[in-house]
């Protein structure tokens, strides 16, 4: 691999997962947190290396096609305008801006809150070795950010965490700027209310901060204070979103791992932020013990824990060394020869936790190896998986792996981040990108009318550059086809095809 393109691999991982959650459905995630071309023109193929730089700044654009509320003039996509700029108005609140999920024209929080989190987490991290992207990053994270800043507004008594009916929105196939009727809003309060939700909430306006405390420390402080009342609230009025908002958030995005792994990452965050020893403490004392092998928009364990390592491992925090055990026992649930594995991999190589958007997990947790392997690299620490010694380089080395298999050095040859290589996927489930642009279609595309879109064989007429789609199955194989979701969509579904509606036909 040229070494002028691996400043910008750490970066791109976050990407990847970011761009696979939020088009499939974040994710956003969390996608929307990532990728590249392959070298020169032509195909990705095993033969050859990925341009990483480039990958990078595709999956950059991905996160302007998802855009909700009233667009710059500096957008790179001529086929999206502006939309949803009555959104909350039916309740006299603004709740303009932020992502749609996936390629629906509907906002829901809690992906798109953790997609906020991933992308900051990566400036964080990675920030200095964007280059001439780093801008465009903070733009993605602060598109997030400004957008839950607005959902926060009324705490202590209301959290705003959706825009937008999931079982209507899947019912019509229109583009988001054809949609002039305000959509539905709701929100979490005391007496319903929704700490998985208001955690991640918490845990994205504390990662943000941090993103702009070195740029304008106003607003990194505003972001700061919302965060504190996010988590306050979350903890205060402890309750499962999924019970309060019922069919509005399931099964879409259910939370099946519960609230408590949602309230160690929002104060792992907290303490990042504040510096304020309370919230570690108060992490250590949720008891959180039992192992995850999977990270992603709904467990945010292993996260939490890498996270919190890092205090303990850099800072020399040995109130935080409990965490160390947990984030490497994670490490070796997904390494390829240790003794603990519980992940499959793919005859190709690819990580395979679970069939519909499995690239979310990939992805996250090769952003977690990566991170981690930074972190050993500077205490000049090691760890063991039984009796396989694990440093930094078997981190990076995996992590790579899986990373230049998204871009094309598979079986297939496929590059499954759209744009990137002459071979990629054409059909994808996402409504603007599958209708005709105004420019070329300059009439209101209606609810019924849009589904012959949805329904053609041919590819869509709008490049949905830099997402990252749901991937291959257990066997390498994958279907470039619209109407299978469950294979098609970008992540962090795991609603895979739940609600949508075969209709016109």
């Amino acid at each position: 691999m040229g070494k002028s393109h691996w400043p910008f691999f750490d970066y791109l991982i976050v990407n990847l997962i970011v761009c696979c959650m939020l088009i499939s459905v974040f994710f956003l995630v969390f996608i929307s947190l990532f990728i590249l071309i392959a070298i020169g023109v032509g195909s990705t193929t095993a033969t050859t290396t990925p341009n990483y730089e480039d990958a990078l700044s595709k999956s950059l654009v991905f996160f302007e096609a998802q855009r909700s509320g009233k667009l710059p003039h500096t957008s790179n996509l001529s086929w999206r305008a502006s939309s949803g700029l009555n959104h909350g108005s039916q309740e006299n609140v603004d709740l303009t801006g932020g992502y749609y999920d996936a390629g629906d024209n509907v906002k829901f929080g809690l992906p798109m809150a953790f997609t906020t989190t991933m992308l900051a987490w990566s400036v964080i991290e990675f920030g200095k070795k964007m280059g001439h992207d780093l801008h465009n990053a903070r733009d993605a994270v602060k598109w997030g950010s400004d957008y839950l800043l607005k959902a926060s507004c009324h705490l202590p008594n209301a959290l705003y965490v959706q825009v937008g009916n999931p079982n209507d929105d899947h019912k019509c196939w229109m583009r988001a700027e054809d949609v002039k009727t305000p959509p539905p809003v709701y929100k979490v309060t005391p007496s319903n209310p929704g700490s998985e939700v208001a955690g991640e909430t918490a845990a994205a306006l504390a990662a943000a901060s941090i993103v702009f405390r070195g740029i304008d420390a106003q607003y990194s402080k505003k972001l700061e204070n919302a965060a504190v009342k996010a988590f306050t609230f979350a903890d205060k009025y402890r309750g499962n979103y999924s019970e309060s908002l019922s069919s509005a958030v399931c099964p879409f995005y259910c939370s099946y791992s519960g609230f408590q792994d949602e309230l160690l990452w929002a104060a792992a965050w907290l303490h990042k932020a504040t510096k304020n020893p309370s919230y570690l403490n108060y992490a250590k004392s949720l008891g959180c013990n039992a192992d995850s092998d999977s990270f992603s928009w709904d467990n945010k364990y292993p996260g939490a824990r890498v996270l919190l390592t890092k205090e303990h491992l850099l800072e020399k925090n040995q109130g935080a060394s409990e965490f160390r055990d947990h984030a490497e026992r994670f490490m070796c649930s997904v390494l390829p020869g240790s003794p603990s594995m519980s992940m499959k991999y793919t005859p190709g190589g690819l990580l395979y936790k679970m069939t519909g958007s499995n690239l979310q997990y990939v992805t996250t947790s090769s952003f977690l190896m990566l991170v981690y392997s930074k972190y050993l690299l500077v205490s000049k620490q090691s760890f063991k998986c039984g009796d396989m010694s694990v440093d930094h380089h078997l981190l990076r080395k995996v992590a790579k792996k899986q990373v230049d298999y998204i871009l094309g050095v598979n079986p297939k040859g496929m590059s499954y981040m759209v744009g990137y290589s002459s071979n990629f996927p054409r059909r994808i489930h996402h409504r603007d990108s599958s209708i005709p642009c105004t420019n070329i279609l300059s009439g209101a595309v209606s609810c019924d009318a849009g589904f012959q879109y949805l329904h053609s064989s041919g590819p869509n007429p709008n490049v949905l550059t830099g997402a990252v789609v749901g991937g291959p199955d257990e066997n390498d194989y994958f279907a470039d086809d619209r109407e299978n979701c469950e294979i098609r969509q970008f992540w962090p579904m795991t609603r895979q095809c739940f609600g949508h509606v075969k209709r016109g036909q």
